[in-house]
């Protein structure tokens, strides 16, 4: 069996590969749960652009796009120039549609790097873990000494778990997870009503800090940021103004030092 790459699982995803590959693909991922769990989120983000632009896909079709007045115009008689005329738009409509081509062919993609990319690193990893009323976390809150152990070990960089509790919402724990750019620690925060909110960090490929950016996909906001060398996304299924005060908490708490 050929190596399984990024394109056999976007491929899988998107259901476009041969029966065989198909089963060299589930078989993998049968063995790496932690990729499993990202194409799960990818399969969700597939899931949602559809439910987002299916209504689009159904309206009608214009009726100046029908095929019968298309052929009706095409069977007029016409003057000298018209073929160039049709030539030219021609031209036009295939510029145009390589051009949208292009521009709706990464729609679908996961950015690939920056603060993009944690973000959405971080909304995937909500949508797998947040829902899962059983394994949210690998390690618990008492054991959250070790947490921080094996995650700093992991990412080689110092982590803080920020302290939530003031804003209602207690930590359960966390685990580690795989992300495009290597390994991240995932921390849990629930408010005891079903509601969590998950903290994704990892190293950033380039050192340095970047002020704070809201983003929102569906249901779910976040609020995404840069310190020191490392990256962090607050993720939950809550509006992004009322993260950004938890957000603000959390950095205030990781650079003080108090966590």
């Amino acid at each position: 069996m050929s190596p399984i790459t990024e394109d056999d699982l976007h491929g899988y995803v998107d259901r476009v590969l041969a029966p065989e590959r198909r089963a060299e693909v589930e078989a993998y991922l049968a063995e790496h749960p932690e990729v499993a769990r990202r194409v799960a989120g990818y399969a969700a983000q597939r899931d949602g652009l559809r439910e987002a632009l299916g209504p689009v896909a159904e309206e009608p079709v214009p009726p100046q796009l029908s095929l019968a007045r298309m052929i009706e115009a095409r069977q007029r008689p016409s003057a000298w120039h018209r073929p160039w005329q049709a030539i030219a738009a021609a031209v036009l409509l295939l510029a145009i549609g390589g051009a949208g081509g292009w521009a709706w062919r990464g729609l679908g993609e996961p950015p690939r790097s920056g603060i993009a990319a944690l973000a959405q690193e971080g909304a995937d990893s909500y949508a797998v873990y947040a829902a899962d009323h059983s394994r949210a976390v690998e390690l618990g809150a008492a054991d959250r000494p070790q947490l921080v152990r094996w995650l700093s070990d992991r990412l080689q960089r110092s982590v803080a778990v920020p302290d939530l509790a003031q804003a209602g919402y207690r930590f359960m724990g966390g685990r580690l997870v795989a992300t495009r750019h290597g390994p991240a620690g995932l921390l849990m925060y629930d408010d005891d009503r079903g509601t969590r909110l998950a903290m994704l960090v990892r190293p950033m490929e380039i050192e340095g800090d970047s002020p704070m950016s809201e983003h929102s996909q569906g249901a779910v906001s976040g609020v995404t940021w840069a310190d020191r060398g490392l990256g962090y996304t607050l993720v939950g299924a809550r509006p992004a103004d009322v993260l950004h005060p938890l957000a603000d908490e959390a950095r205030r708490q990781i650079r003080a030092g108090e966590t």
